[in-house]
């Protein structure tokens, strides 16, 4: 097949997919993005990478609630653009596989009507039920301007909605954010986990965090993981839980892995930075000495700081699952989440870990104490984990049902 991707940071969610694909043979792959490619990550040399550039910025001034939908309709532009060069060229793909959350994907069909499209659905913002509304704390007081903007964020994904011959959702609960009939057009596959990376060790190295601290096998090492340390991801409640966590485990050392600047969901904080705000309320209740805030690491230091990790914590709103939960599942972490929908699909309280209230810190710092304290316990979670991520998101597994959904897709057994 000839096979167009288009991801605005490429190769993103398709990486094994393209990897797969030219290990098979037989294909053409050509792939749209904004960024230059990143070589390290091992694109294979068969795939043709175009990249696009927008040609303008956003009106100055622009109603607050459309600058989203404009800065998504430039990029839109920009990506058809490129897409209109390669037809030009003699190009016209079989299927073309889109991730639409930056907007490349609003205009393709433009270029090549007859073409079908399988795009990446991550996530449809919803009034209630889901992130919108559920921290009370940072979320009070909604007007209906509040709802208006939130309906206008989704106005895109309509359009990219309703031009998709088909669509795939990594998670159950992400599906579920998207709207009827629209549902009825979503394959839940996962983009899968790497389990030969992502593996227990029986007798991991010692680890030198940025600070300089070291972990050890056998270590009380506690970890809290994520993009960037923000509400979204339950960094209040860890780091509230702090001061019980150390009154039950004196000796653990508590490693937060995460940028400290910025969010990548929800608002910023009013002042500062969330980490610092949260930690002043703590303030004189904790040692801050067995504390370790390591910013972001790279792949080569998380996994090994996963196989050191005497309990996992996963904090999260109704959102998208991180796929830092099934890479400490995988590496065999006993974990502690958050008793929310998206923690619901793959731990199982009391079977592969521990679910707590997100907003109680006194019942995540039980939890982790408990664990703590109870090795054999702990192990046996971790063990349950790691067979829960071989039996549903092994990345072999993953890409298999990713590639036959392509076919039918392209085959037009499904959408047309």
């Amino acid at each position: 097949m000839k096979l167009l991707f288009v991801h605005q940071n490429f190769p993103g969610q398709y990486l094994h997919i393209v990897r797969r694909l030219a290990r098979i043979g037989g294909h053409q792959l050509v792939a749209l993005g904004i960024n230059p490619l990143d070589h390290d990550r091992l694109i294979p040399k068969e795939l043709q990478y175009f990249r696009y550039r927008p040609e303008r910025g956003n009106t100055s001034n622009i109603h607050p609630w459309v600058l989203e939908t404009e800065t998504k309709m430039i990029r839109g532009e920009a990506c058809a653009e490129a897409a209109y060069q390669l037809k030009v060229q003699g190009f016209a793909p079989d299927l073309i596989c889109a991730h639409p959350g930056w907007g490349e994907a609003l205009f393709l069909r433009t270029i090549w009507p007859d073409v079908p499209m399988l795009c990446y659905q991550e996530f449809f913002y919803n009034e209630a039920g889901f992130d919108s509304g559920f921290d009370p704390e940072f979320d009070v007081d909604r007007t209906w301007q509040d709802q208006a903007r939130l309906m206008a964020k989704n106005a895109y994904l309509y359009l990219t909605l309703e031009q998709a011959t088909w669509n795939i959702s990594p998670t159950h609960f992400q599906a579920s954010s998207f709207p009827d009939p629209w549902r009825q057009k979503i394959s839940v596959i996962h983009d899968g986990i790497d389990l030969t990376l992502a593996k227990p060790s029986s007798s991991p190295p010692p680890l030198t965090l940025p600070d300089s601290t070291e972990l050890c096998a056998g270590d009380q090492t506690i970890t809290f993981v994520n993009r960037r340390l923000e509400p979204y991801r339950g960094c209040h409640t860890f780091i509230r839980a702090i001061p019980e966590l150390q009154r039950r485990c004196p000796d653990a050392r508590i490693v937060l892995v995460g940028n400290l600047k910025g969010v990548s969901y929800g608002a910023e904080c009013p002042s500062g930075e969330w980490k610092d705000r949260f930690l002043a309320e703590i303030e004189g209740r904790y040692d801050p000495s067995r504390v370790h805030f390591t910013g972001s690491l790279p792949y080569s230091q998380f996994i090994p700081l996963l196989q050191l990790s005497a309990c996992h914590v996963y904090l999260t709103y109704p959102f998208v699952m991180s796929w830092s939960l099934l890479e400490a599942m995988g590496c065999g972490c006993a974990v502690v989440g958050s008793d929310t929908a998206p923690v619901h699909e793959v731990i199982r309280d009391g079977e592969n870990g521990l679910l707590v209230d997100f907003f109680s810190p006194a019942a995540l710092a039980e939890a982790v104490g408990e664990l703590i304290h109870d090795r054999d316990r702990a192990q046996a979670f971790g063990a349950a984990a790691r067979r829960t991520v071989e039996g549903r998101y092994d990345i072999n597994s993953c890409v298999s049902r990713q590639l036959a959904l392509m076919d039918l897709v392209a085959n037009g057994s499904i959408g047309a």
